[in-house]
């Protein structure tokens, strides 16, 4: 078995990448992003997101009361919709790179998402500008789509963050 190096000397001497988001500059507005792979939906996440935020909604937790709706089963919180359709974003995005999440100004769910269906997440920037009062910070405004497997809309958030700009060199 290979140690884990313990600092860089312990690497290769060559070229080194870490993982991170995209600095301000980085950003194109219009530009779309694809996060993949996507995530399937199991009924553990469901039931153990549902009962760790308290949510008690029946449609979420009763397999029985989910059969007698429109739906003819339980649906996946959209809460976890939300944060799973963000949280896919962020290794391409956001890590390391973000100071803040501003807000959403707007959220939806046309469609709903059941145990066994997979999220994949697309984010398109659509606006930035250097902040006023945070120099060397920007905020950058982005649109987050999920789709099923289908290619069914399930899920929109509008995001602003609050994004570092590059290190000067």
């Amino acid at each position: 078995m290979t140690p884990i190096p313990e600092t860089l000397d312990d690497v290769t001497r060559g070229k080194t990448v870490e993982q991170r988001g995209l600095w301000f500059e980085e950003y194109e507005v219009g530009t779309t992003y694809l996060h993949r792979p996507g995530r399937t939906a199991t009924e553990a996440d469901n039931t153990l997101f549902t009962t760790l935020t308290m949510n008690t909604q029946a449609l979420h937790l009763d397999a029985a009361y989910g059969a007698e709706t429109e739906f003819g089963e339980r649906l996946v919180n959209s809460m976890w919709t939300l944060s799973t359709l963000v949280g896919l974003s962020v290794a391409q995005l956001t890590m390391g790179t973000i100071v803040a999440n501003l807000g959403f100004s707007e959220i939806s769910f046309p469609a709903p998402m059941k145990a066994g269906d997979t999220l994949y997440a697309e984010t398109t920037v659509e606006d930035k500008r250097e902040s006023k009062s945070r120099p060397g910070q920007g905020i950058v405004t982005l649109r987050h789509t999920g789709r099923n497997q289908h290619g069914d809309v399930v899920a929109v958030a509008v995001r602003q963050t609050l994004v570092k700009c590059a290190p000067a060199s």
